[in-house]
């Protein structure tokens, strides 16, 4: 079984691409819906809940585990492979370098919660990166709740996620693909994937998306071929999902529902 958390729903576009490389692997996904998002949470609390996530998780019995969440990676992810050695922890971050080698016009927008750009873990991956284009960050306060809170449709909470994301989008600047305007967007938050389309009509169809969904899958496969001791399992077709929250889940059954498979259902777990 392979874990996969985040603090809410975004984590899904993650297990989405998780599951289209190992169709056949065992799911637990859990959803830190009590205690999120986490983007404009000081680290210190979200360090506190990785560890908290990963012992239960242990204690579920999975034999890897994704931290499906750009601002867990950041700020906890060398921690937890130091606390568990023996397990293999896969992140993600924000897709730098892919974006540059797509961008033509050498400006790349990255969205990302402020925790993240404010990360170490980002610094250094953006340094060796910085003579070759410019990269115009911004901080997305307020745009993964919002996706979070549209995820059950309400006609006044898709207006205002359709609000928050033109805001954000309007500050980096001018897109396309002349001289000095953006066109390369990098997704660098694991709820952004879910509302691309919108995305994707603000920035314009020359515009680039990019996000880390399955570079993550593919890294999480090789990692799980490296273990010995874990059998292959059986082609029988898709493996079995299990969705667990700290907070209500309905709306994590909703997210999952829309696109994963509609027979999913979630149930909530006590993890203070």
């Amino acid at each position: 079984m392979i874990g996969v958390y985040d603090s809410g729903i975004g984590g899904l576009s993650i297990l989405q691409a998780l599951r289209r490389e190992l169709p056949e692997q065992d799911f637990i996904y859990l959803a830190d819906s009590g205690h999120g998002p986490y983007g404009e949470r000081e680290t210190d609390h979200v360090l506190e809940r990785a560890r908290r996530i990963t012992e239960h998780l242990r204690g579920r019995g999975v034999q890897a585990l994704v931290v499906a969440c750009n601002t867990a990676t950041a700020a906890a992810i060398e921690h937890l492979r130091s606390e568990h050695p023996d397990l293999p922890i896969i992140g993600v971050e924000p897709a730098l370098k892919p974006a540059l080698a797509l961008s033509r016009s050498r400006r790349i927008g990255v969205l990302a919660t402020r925790m993240t750009l404010a990360s170490d873990k980002f610094a250094r991956l953006l340094e060796p990166l910085r003579e070759q284009a410019q990269f115009v960050l911004r901080a997305c306060d307020g745009l993964a709740l919002a996706i979070e809170n549209s995820v059950q449709g309400s006609a006044q909470a898709q207006a205002e996620l359709l609000a928050c994301a033109s805001e954000h989008m309007q500050a980096l600047g001018e897109w396309g693909t002349g001289s000095g305007q953006i066109d390369t967007l990098v997704l660098g938050c694991t709820h952004y994937p879910f509302i691309a389309d919108q995305l994707q009509a603000l920035a314009g169809p020359q515009v680039s998306l990019v996000d880390t969904g399955a570079p993550v899958a593919r890294q999480t496969r090789i990692r799980l071929a490296d273990l010995a001791d874990v059998p292959a399992p059986a082609p029988s077709g898709h493996g079995h999902i299990e969705l667990i929250s700290t907070g209500p889940s309905e709306g994590l059954q909703a997210a999952a529902q829309r696109w994963l498979a509609p027979e999913l259902h979630a149930s909530t777990v006590d993890l203070p």
